[in-house]
């Protein structure tokens, strides 16, 4: 057993320099208010450095009593040099002592300081009411040194720790409702996320620090429970906004941690893009609901309005009254916001709002509401600089109580009296109700809406902020506005712009999502298929869901009163991008195309669009954006999102490298009447035509493109590599007709073709190259047999199919025109291939 007193003692200079090499000495005290006693939180180093040092500079025994007395809780591994100091102190003792009596006391004091320094030893080393053992004897009951007086004063001082323990978790739960951090109630096991108002945002660290640290619960922030919905409304209108509200959807989904549902104050073009494109993201843990903004017009159309938003921009006033009544609190954003945290520690603001705090805003960043911007300027009234109302948090419940519609409406009748109208939309009324009532407002920080406007004074904010959380670009100019640090923020909006948004489709772990009927089928017949097939790729491509952006730029049409337009179809990718500029300048009509691309590329694309006067020129072309997925280029796809949103009666299928003969597509619309398609099952074939070469000199009329077949400058589509794709259109006959003829269909025809916007789509199973349009041919002709079994029995005409006179089309130059069903109407005009491939 080891002895109680050292046999070699170190000296008091040895052990002073041992306590301050050694990295344990760490101190964390709190003083109880009832009791001069050092006790010491679970969790922390129980090493007082205090102490240590007191033992080192004490010079009796009393002192050393002394110093016990007024802290316990040594840490274990540090007894023994406390020890050590304790006899070191006796020894000096011994040294001063004189004649007998002082010996004796000396000596006394050698025999009692070991007994008194192990009884406190023992009395400040338990831990939550267990002792901690100094060695595998000592923790055993029967040891000799547990005797029945130093059991009981053991268990006297146990039961006094503990009182100190819970006065001292008494005194800090007073603090933490005294500083405003009152602990958050803990619901079983289920884990919460943790959200700062301020400091760096990292939730995730902010948790593991919480979880790591000490018991008390003072630092603790609002929280925001793991599978707590939050609600997002956003107001769109239009192309360009829909096309924003995917950059700013994108940022929220990168960051988020929990359920969201968005509620889309949209028109009917934004909701139609953005319906499908949610639909076909098929992002779990996500809900879209819209609300028709058309409907609104009338509850804000009154108020005049200077802004680029248009009456859209007033929309925000009518939440209360538009979003569901049971729906308490909201988060309202601008289309033009870039998020660059998780969204919860917005949503954990709401647990600051006091009183009759409703709005939750931050500070406008210019000048504009102070009035000093230029001359003669007289904004609306604000309280001080007023706030900006890009990011919002509305308690709806409060609001609706307060009779907010009412409110506003007052406001608005009364400042419109001698204001006129609206500079800034909605933010103006906004400001003349706080002006009114500042106490609706509880002020957000500044980084939860850094403002980029022409005007700005947001540098004040992120010159000292250093986690700048929410991105606002405040002006007209958007990505062009002037700021000595626009490449800062561009670079972060450009992440989320070009992000892939497949990536975002990760589950929420711990959270389960609502029941979707779309993916429970497709997983079904995932799970169905044989995945020791050597074709499960290709028929695992058929189930793949697309993310799809449909009309990704602007677009108009306006129908033909004759019900005779025609709608050009192809599909493209990357590598294609070079032939639109030219088919825009062959083809007037209305234009339909499907482009496969990623993210990145798609931004790549809008750029070229954007600098082309000729696209730009151009409003009737909808351009729709499938995103890559999986190895497979899924052709019959894309022609199918194509055909799908083509806004006229008839469509005329081509390949995006055939260019149409000039006047083709007003050739066709005559065609249409002149063929009867609107009453008949026909389809007009557009003949087509190729060239090697890179430059060529494009035929004006059907006699210039017989002269070059002639000179071999053109040939037949295919006619030296598939001559059966194109046989039947039978081009000696074509060469001398001046009617269009009717065409039999045979095996192996893929001819381009005009129809009606009602024919079958394409067979999805077919990918990258090959077989896909005869496929197509195919299943036409078969629904003209079935026609034509009815017809033959009696109920109806027989249909046709006929290849155009005069109409043509160049793979590199010339396409058929002609009618599909059991026959076909050649027509004259064509197309031409472009057959060399441009890289």
């Amino acid at each position: 057993m080891r002895s109680p007193i050292p046999v070699n003692v170190r000296s008091e200079t040895r052990a002073r320099r041992d306590r301050q090499q050694d990295p344990r000495l760490a101190v964390n005290l709190s003083r109880s208010s009832k009791a001069n006693v050092f006790t010491f939180s679970p969790g922390t180093l129980l090493c007082n450095r205090y102490l240590l040092f007191a033992f080192s500079s004490a010079r009796s025994a009393t002192e050393i009593r002394n110093y016990y007395e007024g802290g316990r809780g040594l840490h274990a591994p540090d007894r023994e040099t406390a020890l050590a100091l304790g006899i070191a102190t006796s020894e000096r003792m011994l040294g001063i002592c004189r004649g007998r009596r002082k010996f004796l006391a000396a000596s006394l004091t050698l025999l009692c300081i070991p007994a008194i320094t192990w009884l406190y030893l023992f009395a400040g080393s338990f831990e939550d009411g267990k002792p901690v053992s100094l060695s595998p004897l000592e923790s055993q009951p029967h040891s000799p040194r547990y005797t029945a007086s130093s059991q009981r004063e053991r268990e006297s001082l146990e039961v006094r720790v503990r009182e100190v323990e819970e006065e001292n978790r008494a005194l800090r739960r007073q603090l933490s409702l005294a500083q405003g951090h009152a602990p958050a109630h803990r619901r079983g096991n289920h884990s919460k996320t943790y959200s700062m108002e301020e400091g760096t945002g990292d939730s995730e660290n902010l948790r593991a620090g919480i979880v790591a640290g000490n018991s008390s619960e003072c630092g603790q922030q609002p929280v925001v429970e793991k599978c707590e919905t939050i609600h997002v409304a956003i107001v769109c209108a239009g192309y360009n906004a829909s096309r924003d509200v995917v950059t700013l959807v994108k940022s929220v989904l990168f960051h988020r941690r929990n359920p969201l549902h968005f509620h889309l104050i949209a028109d009917s073009i934004a909701e139609q893009i953005l319906a499908t494109l949610f639909q076909t993201w098929m992002v779990p843990a996500v809900r879209v609901d819209f609300y028709n903004a058309d409907e609104l017009k009338s509850e804000v159309s009154w108020i005049p309005n200077k802004h680029y938003s248009g009456i859209y921009g007033l929309m925000k006033l009518v939440l209360t009254k538009t979003l569901p009544p049971n729906l308490e609190r909201v988060i309202v954003l601008d289309t033009d916001i870039t998020f660059a945290t998780d969204i919860a520690e917005l949503w954990a603001v709401f647990h600051k709002f006091k009183g009759q705090q409703v709005l939750g805003l931050v500070e406008n960043q210019s000048d504009w509401y102070l009035g000093n911007l230029w001359k003669n300027h007289r904004p609306w009234p604000a309280l001080g600089r007023g706030y900006n109302t890009g990011v919002i948090l509305l308690l709806l419940d409060k609001l609706r109580k307060m009779k907010w519609e009412q409110m506003w409406r007052l406001t608005a009748e009364r400042e419109l009296m001698g204001m006129l109208s609206t500079s800034l939309a909605d933010q103006d009324i906004f400001n003349a109700v706080i002006k009114q009532n500042p106490f609706l407002v509880h002020k957000l920080p500044c980084f939860w809406n850094v403002q980029l406007s022409d005007h700005t004074r947001s540098e004040q904010c992120y010159r000292d902020v250093s986690d700048l959380k929410v991105i606002h670009w405040n002006s007209p100019k958007k990505l062009r506005v002037k700021n000595k640090h626009v490449e800062f923020f561009r670079n972060l909006y450009l992440t989320f712009l070009e992000y892939d948004g497949n990536l975002l489709r990760r589950e929420l772990f711990g959270c389960p999502s609502e029941a979707d009927v779309n993916s429970e089928n497709l997983q079904k017949q995932l799970s169905e298929l044989d995945e020791d097939d050597l074709c499960y790729e290709f028929r695992r491509e058929r189930f793949t869901v697309h993310r799809t952006h449909l009309y990704f730029l602007h677009y108009e049409y306006e129908p033909a009163s004759d019900h005779t337009d025609v709608t050009l179809v192809a599909q493209l990718s990357m590598d294609r991008l070079q032939m639109l500029e030219a088919i825009c300048k062959h083809w007037e009509g209305p234009i339909s195309l499907a482009l496969y691309l990623s993210d990145a590329e798609a931004q790549q694309f809008l750029r070229y669009a954007q600098g082309s006067e000729v696209l730009m020129s151009r409003h009737n072309v909808a351009y729709h954006i499938v995103y890559k997925e999986g190895q497979f280029y899924p052709v019959n796809l894309l022609r199918n999102v194509a055909m799908k949103h083509v806004g006229t009666p008839y469509m005329f299928l081509s390949d995006i490298d055939f260019l149409p003969m000039y006047g083709l597509y007003e050739y066709l619309r005559k065609s249409v009447i002149q063929l009867d398609l609107a009453n008949t099952k026909k389809a007009m074939i557009v003949p087509a035509f190729e060239t090697l070469r890179y430059r060529l000199s494009f035929p004006k009329s059907k006699a210039e493109l017989l002269s070059m077949l002639d000179m071999g400058t053109l040939f037949t589509f295919r006619y030296h590599v598939w001559t059966k794709g194109h046989a039947p259109t039978n081009f000696a006959k074509w060469r001398t007709a001046t009617t269009p003829y009717r065409v039999e269909w045979e095996a192996d025809f893929e001819p381009y073709v005009v129809v009606r916007r009602d024919c079958p789509e394409y067979d999805r199973r077919f990918v990258g190259f090959g077989w896909n349009k005869v496929a197509h041919i195919m299943e036409l002709d078969a629904q003209v047999r079935r026609q034509k079994l009815r017809e033959v029995q009696g109920h109806g005409n027989s249909p046709e199919l006929s290849p155009l006179q005069h109409g043509c089309a160049l793979h590199g130059a010339a396409l058929l025109v002609g009618v599909i069903p059991h026959f076909i109407h050649s027509l004259s005009h064509s197309i031409i291939h472009l057959g060399i491939h441009p890289t």
